[in-house]
């Protein structure tokens, strides 16, 4: 059974009385169980949007989505999904591990001390436990954020631009850190991401999605053996996807201009 199906799917956001926005059209998703999956694709095809039905966030208008073979929202219910969002919303009154505790809280059940320290000790944070978010640097908060989305060991992990707000040398130190915590864990992953050389290097597959309405016009599948390095992305062969993939997305910048340009739903 595949981890994730989306069938049919289309989208639909309406903008008044008289609007609408069709986001996704007809779209058809299969991600394998411990898979990694990169999105790309123009601002407001329908990236976050497949993010926002695969968590149980929202429903699409049309078509089946399905996690493990049930609707999202049990297993939202069952608390089996991470997600870690560009804006790593970490509580700013709890320290770090008072962070990681809050999905058990949430859930009803008491702190795993040990798996909080463990998550802590994976994304590289021992000796931080009691920092504030206000006292971490942005990659720091980053690895707060995953972290947190790993606690109860999701079946799931989603992640919609999670580096998009860090500089070039953080972000790259991140896409290192985050291959590392997930070849630990094999968790199966959908990563929305803007940056091509970011797809390439963290995904098992790359999707790139046409302008709005959102549906996947090409696949690659990623070559690279694991783990990659920074070598890895000096390779002629990255940069000849890299270009060939970045000239997929450019004629759909413009596509993807139309009415509510602002929204990325």
């Amino acid at each position: 059974m595949a981890a994730i199906e989306l069938k049919g799917v289309s989208k639909v956001f309406r903008l008044g009385r008289q609007r609408s926005v069709v986001a996704l059209s007809a779209m058809d998703l299969t991600v394998a169980e411990g898979e990694f999956v990169a999105l790309l694709g123009p601002s407001g095809c329908g990236k976050s949007t497949i993010l926002h039905l695969v968590a149980g966030l929202d429903e699409p208008s049309t078509g089946t989505v399905l996690v493990d073979g049930l609707p999202p929202r049990e297993l939202q219910r069952r608390h089996e999904l991470g997600i870690a969002f560009q804006e790593h919303a970490l509580l700013p009154w709890r320290t770090v591990e008072g962070n990681l505790e809050l999905p058990f809280q949430i859930a009803g059940r008491a702190p795993d001390r040990g798996r909080i320290s463990g998550l802590i000790d994976l994304v590289g944070l021992k000796g931080f436990e009691a920092a504030r978010p206000s006292q971490l640097s942005g990659g720091m908060r980053q690895r707060a954020s995953i972290a947190r989305a790993l606690c109860l060991d999701p079946k799931l992990l989603l992640l919609d631009e999670p580096f998009g707000a860090l500089d070039a040398v953080t972000r790259r130190a991140m896409n290192l850190e985050l291959q590392r915590i997930w070849q630990q864990s094999r968790i199966t992953t959908i990563l929305v991401t803007h940056t091509v050389e970011e797809a390439i290097f963290l995904a098992d597959r790359v999707l790139v999605m046409s302008g709005r309405p959102g549906r996947v016009v090409r696949e690659l599948r990623v070559p690279f053996a694991r783990p990659r390095t920074v070598e890895t992305t000096r390779l002629e062969e990255f940069h000849r996807l890299v270009d060939d993939l970045t000239g997929s997305l450019e004629p759909m910048e413009s596509a993807g201009a139309g009415p509510a340009e602002g929204i990325e739903p």
